[in-house]
């Protein structure tokens, strides 16, 4: 059986640059729909037999309806080719307050023919797919919920949830029909993955599986989401454990991550995995600069950046940390002009606030020699080491001079008197 598994979509993350004047629409929206295309392309002309996307259709809980209708017109294209889809409930689609319907509801709602949306665990079985394969599935769980509905604190609350889910796979594990190959698909963290950037738009607490849990052999593939760093969990044994990643970069912690989904041929025992790159996705580029010298500002901060080439249609981030007194030499307009071909460009100034030099608890300036006095106002001042080390060498010649000058004349005081 062949199986195509995405997730996190995140289609309506417009966090960067302008709208499209032809759609209206954002055109980060149009990078996330551009992959989407690629996927739901891929899923018809190939003839997969079944569609999982893993959960995280949108990163927010309430969509607007010009988002929705995007997303709806994708997936109803994989209904009327007749490929059975399953649409997992992720976190950034379900609301936290009860009795609100989840984002992907209408769905489920209208009964678009070859959809399947899992919002509560549950086992969907041959009959029910049309297909010789059974899927497990677990949406998100928020540990929030189970501490209301429990009345228990946070750490009661995952090991409920855990408890909860590990008996509930296990039941299911027992009910299927073990002459056909098994898949689980979750939105959830497991035990042992690694996380990119997208903490940054996760919402709410994590309950994490145990990797024991989707790495049993009983299973055939385990189709996983909600963290976008693609990966395998279970790179050397079966099944395999796959978070795809998300399907767009969605911010600069992203900037080095290849983007993907799962083709995968699924045997009961055996399953060959391909992972198809998504092409054109947007390159995120971040730079830094520290200005050591006020000569030639814009050639530094230039030199920091990449060529125009790369420079073209990317989000570029430029941070900059300098003196203070360095502000006006930076030329902003400068530099905008030299990333113009950027999709978009971010100047971040960081200027450098000198740290006044605190005494130790047992020492106060009137118990500081004017040479030790002197090497304090040398070091907040960041003076060079070498410089300082030649100004204390001069001033200490100074010094020792007027002190031998000034004890000559006492002496000769007291011979007088």
């Amino acid at each position: 059986m062949k199986l195509l598994h995405f997730a996190d979509a995140h289609i309506d993350m417009a966090n960067y640059g302008r709208h499209d004047p032809q759609t209206g629409l954002p055109l980060r929206v149009l990078d996330f729909l551009k992959s989407l295309d690629t996927i739901v392309e891929t899923a018809i002309s190939e003839r997969v037999d079944l569609v999982i996307f893993a959960g995280d259709a949108y990163k927010d809980r309430t969509p607007a309806p010009t988002f929705q209708r995007e997303w709806g017109k994708r997936i109803v294209r994989l209904s009327q080719a007749k490929i059975p889809t399953i649409l997992l409930v992720g976190n950034h689609d379900v609301s936290p307050s009860i009795g609100r319907a989840h984002a992907i509801q209408e769905f489920d709602t209208l009964a678009v023919p070859f959809v399947h949306v899992i919002a509560s665990p549950r086992l969907l079985t041959a009959e029910q797919l049309g297909l010789p394969v059974q899927v497990i599935g677990l949406p998100w769980v928020s540990r929030s919920g189970v501490m209301a509905a429990l009345d228990v604190d946070a750490d009661k609350a995952c090991i409920e949830i855990e408890s909860t889910l590990t008996e509930l796979v296990q039941r299911y594990i027992q009910q299927a029909d073990p002459s056909l190959p098994l898949i689980l698909t979750a939105h959830a963290s497991v035990q042992g993955a690694s996380y990119g950037a997208e903490r940054m738009v996760m919402l709410g607490a994590d309950v994490v599986l145990p990797g024991s849990l989707v790495k049993d052999p009983r299973f055939d593939y385990v189709a996983l989401g909600h963290i976008h760093k693609a990966q395998n969990l279970n790179e050397d044994g079966h099944p395999p454990v796959i978070y795809p990643g998300s399907i767009e970069r969605v911010d600069f912690g992203e900037a080095h991550d290849d983007k993907f989904f799962i083709v995968a041929e699924v045997q009961k025992g055996k399953t060959d995995v391909q992972w198809r790159k998504l092409e054109g996705v947007r390159p995120f580029i971040e730079a830094w600069a520290r200005l050591e010298s006020p000569e030639n500002i814009t050639a530094q901060l230039k030199a920091a950046l990449p060529g125009p080439k790369k420079l073209k249609d990317a989000i570029v981030k430029l941070t900059v940390d300098y003196p203070r007194d360095y502000e006006k030499l930076i030329d902003e307009a400068e530099l905008r002009r030299y990333t113009a071909e950027c999709f978009e460009f971010h100047l971040i100034k960081r200027p450098q606030i000198e740290a006044r030099i605190r005494l130790p608890q047992n020492e106060t300036i009137a118990t500081l020699t004017p040479l030790e006095l002197l090497d304090l106002y040398w070091k907040s001042n960041h003076l060079d080491s070498a410089e300082a080390e030649a100004l204390n060498a001069l001033a200490k010649e100074i010094v020792e001079a007027d002190t031998g000058e000034q004890g000559s004349r006492e002496t000769g005081n007291a011979e007088h008197e």
